[in-house]
């Protein structure tokens, strides 16, 4: 039997929140209720009421619930949820969390459920599920179920979605996850112009024993990249997509923030760093292109995805903010530089070639790089294959010392 956290303002959506209690007693586990509400009192007895919560986040919770300000009880339930579902998961009293809700109790559920380590059972069941997610998924593993009508009551529609949610997170406490082989694990950046790279230089690590977590470099793929290093549980980094920085630098639609390549650097974690696909910025199909951009060079990657070729001024702005990145790193990190081409569709002949562009990207690098770290430049392109098994080579050194 494992013990499951119903969390939720039981103020307004107790009814609901009881109703998926039940169903999660009749499958033989049990429900933990917890109160994020700071309206009405609670419409059934918590067991971990709102004034305890509030206290697990060292809240002032009589002077917040005073001032009768939605807004700000919300954030402080937010935080304050975060703080007592991380301590009872640590405690190991609750195996899985469920929660329903509107937009404030999305926003306090999810910032409770993104404190939770990867791979701990979470669902989220929301009006705001069918919409853009990312602000509340942030980068853990979240379930978001649309709610589809309006968590109000039990009627013919929500019986049967709130069932579906509590048998999803039945089911996830109740299977173990296999349990494999624990090799160290190495962190690998790729898009689909240096997919050829990364894919060998995989294979190449695995046989050495490593085991790959290949992330996409869409915006997302770098945030949870990032935060798999910062928490420890990354051996290595085999950077070789760190496109992101040009979307983040220009304007595109997969930009990571401002944080990324900063990870490895806090936690001494050895890496490989390239600038591959530093040519291309991603925007969505070419009606939705900033009108600033007219005239410059653009390639259909697909009908939603266009991209579009980074300038010499670009790539001397986006060198040195790579250089600034790593000159950071506390650990052992390498520059590879593949000189004739960092993606596929800027090698010769292609429609991003652009040498002037590319010069200006390495130069700009190489000149702002603190000189104690290594650059190996190589004659040839991103996805050639004596390129993956140098930068396989490279961190297999490091990794070593």
């Amino acid at each position: 039997m494992a013990t499951i956290a119903v969390l939720g303002t039981l103020d307004t959506k107790g009814t609901e929140h009881a109703y998926v209690a039940e169903l999660i007693r009749q499958r033989g586990h049990q429900p933990l209720l917890i109160d994020t509400g700071s309206g009405s009192p609670p419409t059934l007895t918590p067991d971990i009421s709102r004034e305890e919560v509030a206290a697990a986040g060292g809240l002032d919770w009589t002077g917040i619930v005073a001032r009768r300000d939605r807004g700000e009880a919300v954030t402080a339930m937010a935080a304050a949820s975060a703080q007592l579902l991380s301590s009872l998961v640590s405690q190991g009293r609750i195996q899985g969390v469920i929660s329903l809700g509107g937009g404030g109790g999305t926003a306090i559920s999810t910032s409770a459920m993104r404190a939770l380590p990867i791979g701990f059972p979470k669902v989220m069941v929301s009006t705001l599920a069918a919409g853009n997610v990312a602000p509340y998924v942030g980068t853990k593993d979240i379930v978001m179920i649309p709610s589809i009508v309006d968590v109000s009551g039990i009627n013919r529609l929500s019986r049967t979605l709130l069932a579906r949610a509590a048998g999803a997170i039945c089911g996830m406490v109740e299977i173990e996850p296999p349990v494999a082989e624990d090799r160290p694990l190495i962190a690998a950046s790729m898009f689909g112009n240096t997919t050829e790279c990364v894919n060998a230089a995989k294979q190449q690590l695995e046989a050495a024993g490593y085991e790959v977590l290949v992330f996409a470099a869409t915006g997302t793929g770098g945030r949870i990249m990032e935060s798999l290093i910062e928490s420890g549980l990354i051996s290595g980094v085999l950077d070789i997509t760190t496109t992101e920085w040009a979307d983040e630098l220009v304007g595109g639609v997969l930009n990571a923030g401002p944080h990324r390549l900063e990870a490895a650097g806090k936690t001494a974690t050895p890496a490989i760093v390239t600038p591959g696909c530093l040519d291309m910025v991603n925007f969505g199909e070419p009606t939705s292109i900033p009108e600033k951009f007219k005239g410059r060079l653009f390639y259909q990657h697909n009908p939603q995805i266009t991209l579009m070729r980074t300038t010499p001024e670009e790539n001397t702005e986006l060198g040195r903010i790579l250089a600034e990145k790593l000159n950071a790193y506390t650990g052992p990190v390498t520059v590879l530089l593949p000189l004739r081409a960092i993606s596929v569709i800027s090698a010769p002949g292609k429609p991003f070639h652009d040498p002037a562009a590319d010069t200006a990207l390495f130069t700009s690098l190489k000149s702002h790089l603190h000189p104690s770290i290594p650059v190996m430049e190589m004659d040839c392109e991103i996805n050639a294959p004596e390129f993956a098994s140098a930068c396989v080579l490279a961190l297999l050194s490091h990794l070593q010392k």
